[in-house]
């Protein structure tokens, strides 16, 4: 079994990404062109906590108006930072 996100699994992913703030959906979209293809198991976890997010609450992270909470785990502080970066 792979380790990172193929196929089916991957459009799921981006599919559930789909957000109503567009700031958040253009960082996705360049998220998935810079990274979509390598995500690991434990990364999606974190993506996922992270999209289980309000979308301004989301885009208040990505943007750096606010940080994660200190309870949050490896997965998300990584994710969020690759998100940071596009």
């Amino acid at each position: 079994m792979s380790t990172s996100l193929q196929g089916i699994e991957l459009e799921r992913l981006k599919w559930r990404s789909r957000r109503g703030l567009l700031e958040n959906d253009l960082v996705l979209q360049a998220f998935y062109r810079n990274y979509g293809g390598a995500l690991t198991p434990e990364r999606v976890t974190g993506l996922n906590s992270l999209l289980d997010m309000e979308d301004n609450d989301l885009w208040d992270l990505v943007s750096q108006r606010a940080e994660l909470a200190p309870e949050a785990g490896a997965a998300e502080r990584i994710v969020l930072q690759m998100l940071r970066d596009c």
